[in-house]
């Protein structure tokens, strides 16, 4: 049997222990190096998102416009895309039958129609929002019979950075999506 070891260690004395935890100025210097890298990354990341955003609104333009084309041949009736843009910075289109201006977006982003119009789809885009679409065209109609498309117009989807998507209607009706100089990555040059 080994008698017990009377070795000291530097454990064992009040000089020699290991210090647990951390001191004020590593935690402040720690504090600080994610501070820089936040403030690095924050920009980064609200351009990121408003990237996403612009994409998204851009790929339901684009489907809505799409499928005002597909349901006027389909109903053998036509229909229209009209866009507005209110005093308040929103904006909003409305997928829908009847003349220019028999519907409208209401404020809480539901259309208002009169007469016999119809709306198949209204989207609002609140000012608060960090984009918006516009439209050099008040309304297009697309024709029931060749699906054709009377004016051709160009719909901007643009970022508060200024980045934008435009989503082309050409008078055969067919959307095609670009983004002017300089062109959002993924996106043809307009």
């Amino acid at each position: 049997m080994n008698p017990p070891s009377t070795r000291r260690t530097d454990h064992d004395t009040p000089a020699g222990r290991r210090q647990r935890g951390a001191t004020l100025i590593e935690a402040a210097v720690s504090t600080v190096i994610v501070a820089i890298v936040a403030g690095i990354a924050a920009p980064g990341f609200e351009q990121a998102r408003e990237r996403r955003h612009l994409e998204g609104v851009a790929a339901q333009l684009k489907t809505d416009l799409q499928l005002a084309r597909a349901t006027a041949v389909a109903r053998n009736a036509g229909l229209r895309v009209s866009f507005e843009a209110a005093v308040d910075g929103s904006t909003c289109y409305v997928v829908h039958s009847g003349a220019v201006g028999d519907c409208v977006c209401a404020a809480d982003g539901s259309a208002v129609c009169r007469g016999d119009a119809e709306a198949l789809r209204s989207v609002r885009f609140a000012a608060s929002l960090p984009v918006r679409v516009v439209s050099n065209s008040r309304s297009i109609v697309f024709d029931p019979v060749k699906g054709t498309t009377t004016p051709t117009a160009t719909m901007r989807v643009q970022g508060r950075s200024g980045a934008a998507i435009h989503q082309i209607v050409n008078v055969m009706g067919r959307v095609r999506s670009c983004s002017p100089a300089p062109a959002l990555p993924g996106y043809r040059s307009c």
